[in-house]
């Protein structure tokens, strides 16, 4: 009897669209370090007070009684993230809709390791933050988030032949681990809810939705809507970037036609995709970061202060240690759990190093550590904690998987040698024979 695998290769098509998804994020994730690199410079040079005072440079009005006057940062990171969570929702739902994940029993090990990934140090930031007392739990949540594009990024800069199984988890761990996050923000960090809008919101959204499922792609007609949703949604308390995760959910994944087919042509949200992950990748991501990772670190002195306090401590642990640890001791549960064994091309140290990839937190981390403190003191810990675990995960994650470079690399020509040229590698062809 044959034991199930963890880590299994998926579908040749799968495995295709999700190379062509990481070479993007790799374009982005380089960017993103660039944006990120030059905010710290500049908000720690002679010009530091030209960077902040662009921050916080406010834009906007209150038409009709609207609170859309707000600052360059928080137009960043709560209208441009919105364009990075309209793609997440579009991945998630194409990944369970007609991606691999649609099998059940495939899709619960990201979920169940994506859930073990924000336990684990979340448990570590509340145990060192309640030294600080007060509210200082309330950032729970912020080492709790993976970056994708980071994280991909550190990859291509290492030059890693990462197995394609391998490079499919941490994909699809991050996604799950980003709707986690979402959801998180959603319910934790609401302080208060106008109901009126919120039930607004839902009348553009559905909108939205019926012109979607018909084939209308006129942005004239869906980008309206999808302002109307979001203005509506930030009016409700609830935090913006939520309404592009559901504007996501609403576009539909395969062509009416094509449901019974074996292969699933390219349905709306492909479409959407294509078009939007460019832009996510290449400026929102990368501008939120600009203006959202600039922290003035005062000398050695201020930042060795910074790194002692519960907060930054907690967020540091919490990614280094908290994220490799849940996400390793839940696939290796799982595994001992249902008896399986890891896919014959891989090894536990690989599942490691990608854990300890994953515990490069940005993008999301900013943003929840932006919504769980109101003091500026605490935001500058949050910050320094969030720049440092990063750091300290990628490097560490980099030297492990720098020392299985060669393995990877002989993985990788396995998986795809093309012994009889027709496009698709020999290993997915025995899969299905």
């Amino acid at each position: 009897m044959n034991r199930p695998r963890l880590l299994s290769l998926g579908s040749w098509p799968e495995t295709r669209r999700v190379t062509a998804i990481l070479r993007k994020e790799t374009v982005g994730g380089v960017i993103l370090l660039i944006a990120a690199a030059a905010a710290i410079v500049w908000a720690n040079s002679p010009w530091a007070d030209s960077y902040f005072a662009l921050r916080d440079f406010t834009i906007g009005g209150e038409p009709f009684g609207l609170h859309l006057s707000l600052s360059i940062g928080h137009w960043a990171s709560d209208g441009l993230l919105a364009v990075f969570f309209f793609v997440v929702g579009l991945e998630l739902k194409r990944e369970f809709v007609a991606g691999d994940l649609r099998d059940p029993g495939r899709a619960a090990l990201p979920i169940a390791a994506a859930v073990g990934g924000m336990v684990v140090p979340a448990l570590i930031f509340v145990a060192v933050a309640t030294r600080e007392g007060g509210d200082a739990v309330h950032g729970w949540a912020i080492p709790t988030a993976t970056d994708i594009a980071f994280a991909v990024a550190v990859l291509a800069v290492i030059s890693t032949h990462l197995p394609s199984a391998l490079r499919m988890f941490l994909l699809t761990l991050a996604v799950v681990d980003d709707l986690l996050a979402i959801t998180v923000i959603a319910i934790f960090y609401t302080d208060s809810l106008n109901i009126t809008a919120l039930a607004l919101a839902a009348i553009p959204l559905v909108i939205f939705a019926v012109c979607v499922q018909r084939g209308v792609q006129a942005w004239w007609v869906l980008i309206p809507l999808s302002m109307a949703t979001w203005v509506l949604m930030h009016e409700s308390g609830v935090h913006a970037t939520v309404a592009g995760v559901l504007l996501g959910f609403m576009v539909p994944v395969r062509r009416k036609a094509q449901k019974k087919a074996r292969e699933i042509e390219a349905g709306m949200a492909e479409y959407f995709e294509h078009r939007s992950r460019p832009i996510s990748a290449g400026v929102a991501i990368p501008v939120f970061a600009f203006f959202a990772a600039g922290v003035s670190l005062g000398g050695f002195g201020g930042l060795a202060g910074a790194l002692g306090h519960p907060i930054t401590l907690g967020i540091v642990l919490g990614l280094v240690l908290g994220k490799p640890l849940g996400i390793f001791l839940t696939t290796w549960t799982l595994s001992k759990v249902t008896r399986a064994e890891l896919d014959s091309s891989l090894r536990w140290v690989d599942v490691l190093g990608v854990s300890m990839l994953a515990g490069i937190g940005f993008t999301v981390s900013l943003l929840i550590g932006d919504l769980a403190y109101s003091d500026a003191a605490r935001e500058e810990f949050v910050k320094v904690g969030v720049l440092t675990g990063s750091v300290v995960a990628a490097t560490l994650a980099s030297v492990l998987l720098a020392t299985r470079n060669a393995a990877y690399r002989r993985i990788h020509e396995n998986e795809t040698a093309d012994q009889d040229h027709d496009g698709v590698p020999d290993i997915y062809q025995a899969r299905q024979d």
